[in-house]
């Protein structure tokens, strides 16, 4: 991944989307924001008990951003994640703030798609040939119903996008050496127990680029950031480490 610096905000974007002239992307690090604490301190939950004018400050600092980046832009739209697998189509008279929706996609131009995050994954999905965007939050929930398979077929049925075209980027997220599931005989699908790589831990990594080929996405389509948010507090919040901790924004744009 590439990592940028500007007006004191800071994030990366993947190899494989970077020189793309009709997307604009970026996983936003922690630093730059106006949260203290626990939250330092580019945080954009609401819901985590950080003080809310400062949440409204960070997200207004990702909207100069974004805007300053952007030409026309229209503004984002962003869900706050349940864990499952419901999938919302964009559009420009989708709201801004949506809940329950772990999967957003769009053909609408200069609207960001953007979700939050703290250990989870997030998918971004390109199609160049259709020009269809999506982003996709998956915590070990959402492995488990395989939200990054039903994303592709939505794009596929609904919008014509073929496998073999997309592009996948997964964010940073908990990493093998952190990925403890104590439980997993309950928890996980016996498919994902090959990928234990001592007792109780659980590479998700590669399990989600399993998961992404079985679905039609070309290895050479995948790019997964293997940055485990866990083991750097310097630019990651981290649920598992920390409990009380903020949230990143990841987000994708069509031009």
């Amino acid at each position: 991944m590439q990592h940028y610096k500007k007006n004191g905000i800071e994030w990366l974007e993947f190899d494989l989307l970077a020189d793309i002239p009709k997307v604009k992307h970026a996983t936003f690090l922690r630093h730059g924001g106006s949260s203290t604490g626990s939250f330092s301190s580019l945080n954009t939950g609401w819901h985590v008990g950080d003080f809310p004018f400062h949440v409204e400050k960070n997200i207004e600092r990702i909207k100069q951003q974004l805007s300053s980046e952007i030409s026309s832009w229209n503004g984002f739209c962003s869900s706050r994640a349940s864990h499952g697998k419901e999938i919302c189509i964009v559009t420009e008279k989708t709201p801004q703030d949506l809940v329950d929706f772990d999967s957003l996609i769009t053909i609408t131009p200069r609207r960001s798609l953007l979700m939050k995050h703290a250990d989870c994954q997030i998918a971004l999905f390109y199609d160049p040939v259709h020009h269809i965007a999506a982003n996709v939050h998956a915590g070990w929930r959402g492995s488990t119903l395989n939200i990054y398979q039903k994303t592709i077929d939505v794009m596929k049925y609904q919008f014509g996008a073929q496998p073999s075209n997309i592009l996948a980027c997964i964010s940073p997220s908990l990493g093998p050496q952190h990925g403890e599931f104590v439980y997993y005989q309950k928890e996980l699908p016996q498919e994902f127990w090959k990928f234990q790589i001592r007792p109780h831990f659980f590479d998700f990594w590669s399990i989600s680029e399993m998961q992404l080929q079985e679905a039609g996405i070309l290895p050479h389509h995948i790019e997964i950031a293997r940055l485990c948010t866990y083991a750097d507090p310097s630019h990651f919040f981290s649920h598992r480490r920390d409990k009380i901790t903020g949230r990143h924004a990841t987000c994708i744009t069509l031009l």
